[in-house]
């Protein structure tokens, strides 16, 4: 069995999810964040902190986006991606439904709908073109020119970029700044914004509320981890049952309801070796 290092708050830069939610809790720097990513003038926006570092089960878990809004209601969600994950496309299309939904449930109508961006920033190339920004939106695809115009944009951001030439020279040095590590991180990048996100960093690095907050969330995301472990258990030997015929309602609730990482196990060694599901109901009775 792997055991994750325990991390510690003084090794996080800003790349890690806490710090990074911790960081653009600050609505100046999530303000300048967003002029930077989008090249777009905004004169005030609003951070949702109670959806930043928070546990929401509706939202599949610990979810530690960064969310908010501006004098025009259009609406931000920001995610720090370390890790490569499958499907970024699908994955964006799920993050704009979670705001428009929450929109609908509002009151909105659909023709008031806000504007909205979802970003992602990625140390790695989500898409293999070398490029710093992606940056999507809906198209028609027998005239490119003409848009559909839902309001919706997408952002990838990619600190392993080549096309300086092409974005902005103070995108790319936060961009080198999210993929430095602890202590390149510190060095002086010769840029304001990214002296003011070190300095915030260290205040939260002193801070015993912010340690202690980060401590809870280990626990959260451990305890995560281990529902995760059994779920996927529990799925694999339903699995293993249906190559055998068909199981009931009765035996799948059964089966899922089950957190005894022990019976967990006995219950997939028992279904690996029997032939049919009476075999298996045998066995457990």
């Amino acid at each position: 069995m792997k055991y994750r290092k325990k991390r510690k708050l003084q090794e996080l830069t800003i790349r890690d999810n806490f710090m990074f939610g911790a960081v653009m809790s600050d609505e100046e720097n999530c303000r300048r964040l967003l002029e930077l990513v989008l090249d777009i003038p905004i004169r005030t926006v609003k951070v949702s902190k109670e959806k930043s570092i928070v546990y929401h089960p509706e939202y599949k878990g610990v979810r530690l986006d960064v969310y908010a809004e501006d004098e025009e209601h259009t609406h931000y969600n920001v995610e720090m991606q370390v890790a490569r994950k499958h499907e970024p496309g699908r994955r964006s299309r799920y993050y704009h439904s979670q705001i428009d939904m929450e929109l609908m449930l509002s009151g909105t109508d659909y023709a008031e709908l806000s504007d909205s961006y979802v970003i992602f920033i990625c140390n790695f190339d989500p898409f293999g073109e070398k490029k710093y920004r992606y940056t999507f939106q809906n198209l028609c695809l027998e005239n490119r020119g003409l848009s559909l115009k839902d309001g919706s944009t997408t952002v990838f951001l990619n600190t392993r970029g080549e096309n300086r030439e092409d974005v902005p020279e103070a995108l790319v040095r936060f961009l080198k700044f999210v993929r430095a590590d602890a202590e390149e991180s510190t060095r002086d990048f010769d840029d304001g914004f990214i002296q003011r996100l070190q300095d915030a960093i260290r205040g939260i690095k002193s801070s015993r509320e912010m340690e202690e907050r980060f401590m809870i969330l280990e626990e959260m995301l451990k305890d995560e981890r281990a529902e995760g472990r059994v779920e996927g258990k529990a799925e694999g030997i339903l699995l293993l049952l249906q190559e055998l015929g068909t199981v009931s309602n009765e035996l799948e609730e059964r089966i899922m309801s089950e957190k005894d990482p022990v019976i967990l196990n006995r219950y997939l060694k028992c279904a690996a070796r029997v032939d049919s599901v009476e075999d298996f109901v045998r066995e457990l009775t």
